[in-house]
């Protein structure tokens, strides 16, 4: 039986990376006879603003040294925004530096960033239109629309929920998505993005939305999840976690 260790960089006022991605991989043991152990490093954040975001974004390097002494078998970057709002494109540069600090470590470790994971779970799904539900104030939503329009989607509609405190995030009930989705134009969007944030619990909410609309529905989170396994050589079929882990991609 193999063990991994998942290594997460989290912002130090997250909660839900925590929960949701360890959620999905137990999910994974009940059918698999893989195992994981979850090792957290944490970058200070509070408010979620753009200077916030930078100044944590700056401490991303020590956390990934620190995971690395522990060698861990992957690293997650558990903040989207912080990525998207450093700009476009950015998730390719943060990903080389991280990976770069544990290569000087003597320990290389594949590195995903929920930003790099969110696209490419996209581009898997084979999105064109998407819709998106973000927390961010309406600046910040614009900036994560932008980057992924720039990606090659067209965001053919968003909600900006403006919750600014990072924590009242964490504290959001995943199973309000249900009715905060039927606010959106769904006409001719392929993939709902219930939430682009791995602080926004969602995770209970994605099998019923996906249900009800008949359309794939991810999140940031469950994107990095799907990454982190194809990065481990790992079968990407959970009971969970909606079309992104029904184990065709």
């Amino acid at each position: 039986m193999k063990k991994y260790k998942i290594g997460q960089i989290v912002p130090s006022s997250n909660t839900t990376m925590e929960t949701e991605i360890p959620a999905l991989f137990r999910s994974r043991e009940t059918i698999a006879p893989e195992r994981f152990t979850f090792h957290s490093s944490r970058m200070r954040m509070k408010k979620v603003t753009k200077e916030e975001l930078e100044a944590m974004d700056a401490m991303s390097l020590k956390c990934a040294q620190e995971l690395s002494d522990a060698q861990v078998d992957v690293m997650g970057y558990a903040c989207l925004v912080a990525i998207m709002s450093m700009g476009r494109g950015y998730h390719c540069v943060s990903e080389t530096n991280l990976h770069e600090e544990t290569v000087k470590n003597g320990f290389p470790t594949p590195i995903v960033t929920s930003a790099g994971a969110l696209i490419n779970g996209l581009k898997v799904l084979g999105a064109k239109k998407v819709a998106v539900i973000t927390p961010y104030m309406k600046p910040l939503t614009q900036l994560v629309v932008d980057y992924i329009e720039h990606q090659g989607f067209e965001v053919v509609d968003s909600i900006a929920l403006e919750i600014p405190d990072n924590l009242e995030v964490a504290a959001q009930n995943p199973m309000n998505l249900l009715d905060i989705y039927k606010r959106l134009n769904l006409k001719d969007v392929d993939v709902l993005v219930a939430s682009a944030c791995v602080q926004m619990p969602s995770l209970e909410a994605v099998d019923l939305i996906e249900k009800e609309i008949g359309i794939p529905v991810t999140t940031a989170a469950i994107c990095t999840t799907y990454e982190m396994m194809k990065k481990l050589g790992l079968d990407t079929k959970v009971p969970i976690g909606g079309e992104l882990l029904s184990g065709k991609y």
